[in-house]
């Protein structure tokens, strides 16, 4: 992180972030060109006091559940030091050395989850796509805008193993020459554990343009259709549906469209109530005669033939129809 010039080049402000909780005309802070993005949970739900400001970093990344997005909050300038870690005297350098600081609003530890329960609220090693694909695109504006390499060298512990003398806390001498994306629980003279299990690589890869992955890109067959192509395509257009062949005395169109098949099953089954009303009221007129000494052999013999001609008569009707 040392021997880049103090110059506080590009822009300095991140797009659509708020500033209403401004710290720097406060704290001042050491102007920087920042090449690290050192992440941390807030272990909160809203947006912190940060003691004033007194303990603020660069950013705060605050989730909108109902609207699935963080909003963001900017309390330094990009290339100016905040003041979120621990910086003992004598050792190395921490807040000020070429580092910009992100709070995510939400919790790392498994525990405080639980606790939390129904509560909306951010889990780090349970990110829902939606806050991935905001901290994606904050970390690709830092190094589209900043130079801040896409790269992370270092192991997201979960919490609480991240705690303390993790084994993962980088030494003087790795923290004084990284580059890239850590957390809170790499930094040397500090013990924090967050952002535990953070899907470092997921966020990366999405800020590389890999929006899935884990999956190979497929191309999207609709690609380049509106709404009403393919509406017109599957529902209106003939070809898109084979004819059907329910026998060789039907009259059928050749080719035939969604909408044709759709109004030749409401005409089939209208058919069918037909023929079944037709064949209730010649059985109550049998009903009727049986006894009386008419020949009943005869009247069911018409009676069978009337159905048959009805029967024959709508589907007739409902299969000479244009489709």
């Amino acid at each position: 992180m040392s021997g880049a010039p103090m110059a506080k080049t590009g822009p300095q402000r991140y797009p659509g972030a708020s500033t209403t909780y401004w710290y720097q005309t406060k704290y001042g802070g050491d102007a920087m060109e920042s090449n690290v993005i050192v992440w941390h949970t807030t272990e909160g739900t809203s947006l912190p006091s940060y003691s004033g400001g007194a303990e603020a970093p660069n950013f705060t990344a605050v989730p909108d559940f109902k609207a699935q997005r963080l909003v963001w909050y900017q309390h330094f300038d990009f290339d100016t030091s905040s003041r979120a870690l621990v910086n003992k005297a004598g050792g190395v350098e921490t807040n000020t050395l070429n580092v910009c600081q992100i709070e995510i609003v939400g919790t790392c530890d498994p525990a405080t989850h639980t606790k939390w329960g129904s509560t909306a609220h951010l889990y780090t090693p349970e990110l829902p796509a939606w806050a991935i694909r905001d901290l994606a695109a904050f970390a690709r504006w830092a190094h589209e805008q900043h130079g801040v390499p896409l790269t992370s060298d270092v192991t997201f512990k979960a919490y609480p193993g991240s705690y303390g003398a993790s084994g993962v806390r980088m030494s003087a001498s790795q923290w004084t020459n990284y580059r890239g994306h850590c957390g809170h629980q790499h930094v040397p003279e500090n013990d924090h554990g967050d952002p535990g299990a953070f899907p470092m690589a997921a966020i990366l890869a999405a800020a590389n343009g890999d929006t899935t992955p884990d999956k190979p890109t497929e191309e999207d067959p609709m690609a380049g259709y509106s709404k009403d192509d393919i509406r017109d395509a599957t529902w209106n257009r003939d070809g898109a549906v084979p004819a059907p062949s329910y026998s060789s005395t039907i009259k059928t169109n050749p080719s035939w469209k969604a909408g044709s098949l759709l109004v030749d099953v409401a005409q089939r089954v209208y058919a069918v109530q037909v023929a079944q009303a037709a064949q209730s009221a010649a059985l109550t007129e049998l009903a009727a005669l049986v006894g009386s000494g008419i020949d009943t052999d005869a009247v069911i013999a018409a009676v069978e033939k009337a159905i048959a001609d009805a029967v024959v008569s709508v589907d007739v009707n409902v299969n000479t129809k244009e489709s």
